[in-house]
């Protein structure tokens, strides 16, 4: 369903832009391209598209920048681009409330592979049954202390009240209250949550755990190290 399927593509390098949007679209995408992060942003809210694509550094409202806007409107999934693999690009985008990011120069074919990736996560592109089936295996409402997860609504509360969460972060929680007390490492979050079948960067794990954390509340997830996270039962 990619040819259904609206990229926004924020990039100042024209060279890059105009190439990735060609290979996009030969792709069945359907793309707005921006040179900077404030024309980026006027056209998320024009055309909501179905995931962002933004460079790190773009003149006007940098790509992090934009980012976080776009997390305060919306959970639409967005992938950060970067011209270095640098830990402190990586993590600024991810915190901002990034879903993936990718180091430039890139392949096309990779990139079109991690933008569908994320899309099945979120139910597009035909993800959508993958999560349904997630969803009702879990069953019902789980509870952990103040902390209910309604795996059936995807609606979660702490004390009472409700928790916003991104498609992210809510698939990182029922990965983890699906086997309260297990350990579940890295690279199988990765698999399982991220969609990656090939290695991918654990930060991406470690930043989102953090995320969540601060939501559903510091101690509900535990680090084992060496191995990986779990949740208390």
């Amino acid at each position: 369903m990619a040819d259904q399927t609206h990229v926004l593509f924020v990039e100042d390098d024209d060279v890059i832009r105009e190439a990735t949007q060609l290979a996009l679209e030969r792709d069945g995408f359907v793309v707005t391209a921006m040179p900077d992060g404030l024309s980026g942003l006027e056209a998320f809210r024009a055309d909501r598209p179905d995931i962002a694509l933004l460079d790190v550094m773009v003149p006007g409202l940098d790509g992090v920048s934009l980012c976080r806007r776009i997390r305060d409107e919306s959970t639409v999934p967005v992938i950060m681009l970067s011209a270095r693999a640098d830990s402190i690009d990586v993590v600024l985008g991810l915190e901002a409330g990034a879903d993936d990011y990718v180091t430039k120069p890139f392949d096309g074919a990779v990139l079109v592979a991690r933008i569908r990736a994320v899309l099945r996560r979120f139910g597009h592109a035909g993800g959508g049954d993958r999560a349904e089936s997630d969803a009702s295996a879990a069953g019902g409402v789980l509870t952990f202390g103040d902390l209910e997860v309604d795996t059936e609504g995807m609606e979660v509360r702490r004390a009472g009240q409700p928790v916003a969460l991104t498609p992210t972060e809510m698939r990182l929680l029922l990965e983890f209250s699906s086997a309260p007390g297990t350990v579940l490492s890295r690279d199988k979050l990765l698999e399982r949550v991220w969609d990656y079948g090939w290695g991918g960067d654990t930060r991406v794990v470690d930043v989102h755990v953090q995320r969540l954390r601060t939501k559903i509340g510091q101690d509900r997830i535990e680090t084992v190290r060496g191995f990986g996270y779990k949740l208390k039962a």
